[in-house]
């Protein structure tokens, strides 16, 4: 009877849970696997032509180019975020007016996209301020939006537009460790060092996981930033999947885009796996 009970109480949630999977059905997984059909098949008659359509994207050059740049910047910007965002958070923890720096860290996410790309224009423009002080000083201008250096202002734009939140996670997996830990470990003799990567950084492992795996999708959500300030065609070093995706869709060539997607799908998620496994091993 208390099984019975139990079991009832459950299928209570069911309709609650139901707009939200309906919602995944339509919007997430149904397209999906309409991509996965589409990229077997021929743009305008649907014909079926197997693998056609991947064997096109895999010779096309933007498609390199765009691939190669998501890879790099995936590459630089996840480690830089998450050894800068951890070793600020260390030091914040240990500040009295904790709270009030938690509420402070979250306002970049509240800076809307085409505000920050309006500074970029200030800073980073041709006529900017930035170029502004060089010339002052006697040197000479700089291309940033439209040199390879793009590359590095897109990076530190999306480590500014991160870290706050990823700071506050680090904060939020430290504060959660044990104090009497530590404070042990110093009455064995241990010094703060030896605290930090002995004590600390172990009982990180969830938080530093689940901030691996935010800080990639983020990743991927820097289109907009350099879609405002360069358009669809960027210099070639911040020419992303996204353009490439983008100007596929205006040109309405549909089959390219849906075997692309696939690809992209797959390569994200063997990368999840891989590093839950990785995880899962280190635990």
């Amino acid at each position: 009877m208390k099984h019975f009970t139990l079991h009832k109480q459950n299928l209570k949630h069911i309709p609650f849970l139901m707009p939200g999977l309906a919602g995944v059905l339509i919007f997430i997984l149904i397209p999906f696997i309409d991509s996965v059909r589409r990229s077997f098949c021929a743009a305008i008659t649907g014909e079926f032509i197997g693998f056609h359509n991947f064997s096109i994207i895999f010779e096309n050059e933007a498609f390199t180019l765009a691939v190669k740049n998501t890879v790099l910047f995936t590459v630089v910007c996840l480690p830089l975020l998450i050894i800068i965002s951890f070793f600020i958070s260390y030091a914040l923890c240990k500040l009295k007016y904790i709270r009030l720096i938690k509420s402070i860290l979250l306002f970049p996410l509240a800076v809307p996209t085409a505000t920050l790309v309006f500074v970029w224009y200030i800073l980073f423009d041709d006529a900017g301020y930035i170029n502004s002080v060089i010339i002052g000083c006697g040197g000479e201008k700089i291309s940033f939006l439209h040199s390879m250096a793009a590359f590095w202002v897109l990076t530190g734009s999306y480590i500014w537009k991160n870290l706050g939140y990823t700071v506050l996670l680090w904060l939020t997996g430290i504060m959660n460790i044990s104090v009497s830990l530590t404070d042990a470990a110093k009455v064995d003799g241990a010094n703060e060092r030896q605290c930090l990567f002995c004590i600390i950084l172990p009982n990180l492992k969830p938080t530093l996981y689940t901030i691996t795996i935010i800080s990639f999708l983020n990743s991927f959500k820097v289109f907009r930033e350099a879609y405002l300030v360069a358009g669809s065609y960027p210099h070639d070093s911040i020419y992303l999947l996204q353009h490439l995706f983008n100007n596929w869709f205006v040109n309405m060539e549909l089959d390219k885009m849906a075997a692309a997607a696939v690809c992209v799908f797959g390569v994200v998620f063997l990368a999840i796996v891989l590093l839950q496994r990785v995880w899962d091993k280190e635990s």
